[in-house]
């Protein structure tokens, strides 16, 4: 019968092994808290700058702002550039037309007025809002008188004439001096604006269209030369006919009105104010 082996301990055993991994434990907990304290250290400068610059963001009156980032044109196919392309010509060349008709104008009413022109009873100018045809009122009209003479209906006539086929708008200013009328008769506002009537409707009588034609009284407002003169004043008493030939073409208008309303003070015309 076999007997039992009895367990005799080792007497080279360490007891103290135990120490190895509680120092190695030790260790990383001191590690661990040296890390955990350095990254709670907050840098005061950096936070100022952060905490400046999240004020300035939240407290902005405008709120977010979207930064638009440039758009990119799409692509234009060669038909849309041949449309374009055909869009600038027929433009132009309306454009060349326009120029064409309204120098034929201008050339036409020239030569009715030339002798006119010549006595300085007539001028002939193209302006910003079109041709400006300025008659004399002393030749149209007897001193403050509001009826045509016989002689300056002819003239109109010939005016209407060379306008009769054109499709420009006309506007018919008449104008007087500074002159006060004597009390009890026409004031400055009724006599312009009776002048312009009386040449608009020899307009009329000529066949030209009634919504074509503009009068417009506007007395002493529109000088052309200075009243302390009698020279001055004569130029002032004056019929302005303008042939808008600008009026479909607002860019050479600079963004002015074609016609410019004038607004006639309450009592202005007088009772004596007679009906056409």
């Amino acid at each position: 019968m076999r007997r039992k082996r009895r367990y005799v301990p080792d007497s080279d055993e360490n007891h103290d092994r135990w120490l190895v991994s509680y120092a190695d434990l030790v260790t990383l907990l001191f590690a661990f808290f040296v890390v955990m304290y350095a990254i709670s250290q907050v840098n005061e400068g950096k936070y100022r700058v952060l905490s400046a610059s999240l004020n300035s963001a939240f407290a902005a009156k405008d709120g977010v702002q979207l930064i638009e980032l440039p758009t990119v044109a799409a692509p234009r196919s060669a038909l849309q550039v041949e449309l374009e392309q055909l869009r600038q010509a027929r433009a132009a060349q309306k454009e060349k037309e326009r120029r064409e008709r309204a120098q034929r104008t201008m050339t036409e009413l020239t030569e009715a007025l030339s002798a006119l022109t010549r006595e300085g009873q007539a001028t002939v100018t193209d302006g910003a809002l079109g041709i400006t045809v300025d008659l004399d009122a002393t030749f149209l009209f007897g001193r403050g008188q509001t009826v045509l003479e016989p002689a300056a209906r002819d003239i109109i006539t010939a005016i209407a004439g060379v306008l009769l086929y054109t499709d420009y708008p006309l506007v018919i200013e008449g104008h007087t001096d500074s002159l006060q009328p004597a009390p009890g008769a026409l004031s400055n506002w009724a006599i312009s604006a009776l002048r312009a009537a009386a040449v608009t409707q020899v307009f009329e009588e000529q066949g030209v269209i009634p919504a074509r034609l503009t009068a417009a009284g506007l007395a002493d407002q529109r000088p052309i030369a200075g009243n302390d003169s009698e020279e001055g004043r004569a130029k002032n008493r004056r019929v302005s006919i303008r042939i808008e030939t600008y009026s479909n073409d607002r860019a050479a208008l600079n963004g002015k009105p074609a016609n410019t309303p004038v607004e006639v003070p309450e009592g202005a015309l007088g009772s004596s104010f007679p009906k056409l």
